[in-house]
């Protein structure tokens, strides 16, 4: 299959690299490094193995882009606005379009936008960075699951799940709402608390008080998933969280970096849409709510 990556970024760069790598079609489009990448290509310093991508399909507009089979969207969902111009030149009757983004409610907004597109979810659960022009730094971990939110051709998600493998990663296909609400679980306390404690996580979990304030975050999520229907998530996942967690490298989330850097956070779908949903079914996340509020206190003021 054919690929385009929207968002040649940690995230884009680092998974359409490595499809790249093991031979696969993929076409990128970047911005800002698009003559460095054009001069130098992509480099991916990993922990699993660095590779460079010497010879790169690198594009500044989709307009000038081929239509591929598979479009996979890594920018951050604060720039969504943008897809109704990016996509439409990327697609066939056949393609498929797979969302590597934060939050809950991302893939109704883009259906929204596109009502006859095939979607799926990616959720990847990844310590990566952009380090520099045409540099992605991979820290650990690097698995995605992948939910099918529309596409009826079963058999296209299978041929991605089967592309991501061949490419080494690590990668399962699962129910779309749980995967949304089990990614939830980790990123509404991390990416919020890093920011509004100016920390990294390993920071967050070495003081006893934000341990169990992390943990009674993760179990607002938890709480409000099962008030929503959602069966495959129990208590346990908040500890595995948790564990998980702690033998990572120290890690700044997107949001923090996107603070740090005084970009727009994804304050939306990762808090007030989730947070939305759950009060709508009768579950309030007061301790969420909380730093929803503190988030948007600091948005307000980078």
């Amino acid at each position: 299959m054919t690929y385009a990556i929207i968002g040649t970024g940690a995230i884009g760069g680092f998974y359409g690299g490595r499809l790249a790598h093991a031979g696969k079609e993929v076409h990128f489009l970047l911005h800002s490094d698009y003559e460095y990448v054009c001069e130098h290509g992509l480099q991916v310093d990993s922990c699993d193995g660095s590779f460079h991508l010497e010879h790169v399909n690198a594009y500044c507009t989709t307009t000038d882009m081929p239509k591929v089979d598979v479009v996979i969207v890594a920018l951050k969902t604060t720039r969504n606005h943008l897809l109704p111009t990016l996509l439409p030149p990327l697609l066939h009757e056949r393609s498929l379009v797979l969302l590597i983004q934060n939050g809950i409610g991302v893939e109704q907004d883009v259906q929204a936008m596109f009502p006859e597109m095939a979607l799926a979810a990616g959720l990847a659960f990844i310590c990566s960075a952009k380090a520099g022009p045409g540099l992605v730094s991979h820290q650990c971990y690097g698995s995605i699951n992948i939910g099918n939110y529309s596409c009826k051709d079963t058999e296209l998600v299978s041929s991605l799940v089967n592309d991501f493998r061949e490419a080494g990663i690590t990668v399962g296909e699962v129910p779309y709402f749980e995967a949304r609400w089990k990614k939830a679980v980790w990123n509404m306390p991390f990416n919020g608390m890093t920011v509004a404690l100016h920390t990294q996580t390993d920071q967050l979990l070495a003081h006893p008080s934000t341990e169990r304030l992390i943990h009674e975050q993760m179990m607002e999520v938890i709480g409000a998933a099962h008030a929503l229907g959602v069966t495959g998530l129990d208590p346990s996942f908040a500890d595995q969280m948790i564990a998980t967690t702690k033998v990572m490298v120290p890690y700044s989330p997107s949001m923090r970096l996107d603070y740090d850097f005084h970009r727009p956070m994804e304050l939306e779908y990762l808090y007030h849409r989730p947070i939305r949903i759950a009060a709508e079914a009768g579950f309030p996340m007061p301790k969420l709510s909380m730093l929803a509020d503190e988030l948007e206190f600091l948005s307000a003021h980078v």
